[in-house]
């Protein structure tokens, strides 16, 4: 009798609960969401290094978010409740919250005294000796009348100015960008090949670890471009190799798919109703053509600039996991849909370009190679994504042929139902953009 229950547990429970757990596992990552306990925001989350190789040492320009630089130097909490303001800041209480201002005044009155930190805070080591550093220039700027940096001459000219010019307001820190310059010496006196870069700042921010870091390295002609995350507070080799720099976005890309639940899902959903590889190979080489194009016509602003174009394209696209979804329940249908896959490639395609527009400008040095290595890193997480699950079903079906299409209906169920919810959350934001 015990073996007989055991039995029917493995061929018609089992499979079953697993299936159910994946569906609770996919409405719990959508509906909750972290809230972030930190007292500054993160609302400029980009840090763009350049590095210039110089006859004695390195010159750098760093552009990186005010908050990085003072997060972690708030004061205590008083008993009434009160903090000293950060190092440049003031404190504010609105709607009930403690918010934080630049000040600027202080900010004119001491610049090197920011300088200071940010020099601190990041570390350049050559031939296993770290290099002195000291502040050249400081400019500071509200988030949305920063000056041009995709580029070395660029970076030098928006470290031309006032350290904070008259005319700017008072803002948020979390909406301030600081640009410093600052020369490294070689302690040889000679030009320095390849360096170990490391940011010694732990502001302890929401979502610093998505922090995107773009790294340009200039030697004579030659410029490297290097696509890195997170605080780089683990030591980073810089070396003359195109291949590592070439890796770098190629990295970038695999990731992103593979976090953009939305994108894996709809992969998945083209293995869950592929019959045969074949169909499935040719569905997915359409899918990669589709947005292989529009990533790249994206990125360089051949489609539309308006406001509501993004929500519209994140609406459509989890709209487009319920149609993959749905069409992985019709078996009539598993073999075609080659050129609908396709068209939703170019949706997709759209969204990855506008991730990757925020990370690399349009006019940066070696976009062309840094493109294709993002497009290659998507095409191999995708691939990732599909091995995984075909292996995954491939495995389900021998070992649960009698329950595989009650297998299959509850992971498109599943998808379904997550795709459903992002698509209310997403056009109540397109309203919300259009209304405004």
């Amino acid at each position: 009798m015990l073996n007989s229950i055991k039995t029917g547990w493995r061929n018609h429970c089992a499979p079953l609960v697993c299936c159910l757990l994946i569906l609770i596992f996919l409405i719990s990552s959508i509906v909750v969401s972290p809230t972030a306990q930190a007292h500054f925001n993160l609302n400029v989350n980009l840090r763009v290094i350049h590095v210039s190789h110089e006859d004695n040492g390195l010159r750098v320009f760093v552009r990186l978010p005010m908050a990085y630089l003072v997060a972690d130097k708030l004061g205590p909490e008083q008993v009434d409740g009160s903090r000293e303001p950060a190092p440049f800041t003031t404190n504010a209480i609105e709607n009930e919250q403690l918010v934080h201002y630049l000040d600027p005044v202080a900010l004119r009155l001491d610049p090197a005294g920011l300088g200071k930190i940010i020099v601190d805070g990041h570390e350049i080591s050559a031939n296993g000796q770290v290099l002195l550093g000291s502040l050249i220039k400081l400019r500071a700027y509200p988030a949305l009348q920063q000056v041009p940096f995709a580029t070395l001459s660029e970076a030098g000219l928006a470290l031309k100015g006032d350290v904070y010019q008259e005319g700017f307001e008072a803002t948020y820190v979390g909406d301030t960008v600081v640009d410093a310059e600052i020369f490294y010496v070689s302690p040889s006196n000679s030009k320095v090949g390849s360096y170990t870069l490391r940011s010694t700042l732990k502001p302890d921010l929401p979502l610093q670890e998505d922090t995107a870091n773009l790294v340009l390295d200039y030697l004579g002609s030659d410029t490297l471009t290097f696509r890195l995350r997170g605080l780089l507070d683990s030591p980073v080799e810089i070396s003359r190799s195109s291949l590592q720099a070439f890796m770098t976005f190629v990295v970038e890309g695999a990731r992103h798919i593979l976090i953009g639940i939305d994108h894996v899902l709809f992969v998945f959903c083209l293995v869950l109703s592929a019959v045969t590889l074949k169909g499935l190979l040719w569905r997915i080489t359409g899918f990669t053509i589709g947005h292989s194009i529009t990533l790249s016509a994206g990125f360089f602003g051949y489609t539309l600039r308006a406001a509501w174009f993004v929500p519209l394209v994140e609406t459509a696209i989890a709209i487009s996991i319920i149609y993959a979804a749905v069409i992985a329940l019709s078996k009539k249908r598993r073999e075609g849909g080659v050129i609908v896959t396709t068209l939703i490639g170019l949706l997709h395609g759209l969204g990855f370009s506008f991730v990757l527009s925020e990370i690399l400008k349009i006019d940066a040095p070696n976009i062309w190679q840094s493109l294709l290595a993002f497009n290659v890193g998507v095409e191999l997480g995708q691939v990732a994504i599909i091995l995984v699950s075909w292996s995954v079903l491939l495995f389900l079906s021998k070992r649960f042929p009698a329950r595989i299409t009650a297998i299959r209906w509850t992971m498109a169920i599943a998808c379904i139902t997550a795709a459903s919810i992002w698509t209310g959350e997403r056009v109540l934001q397109l309203v919300s953009t259009v209304i405004t």
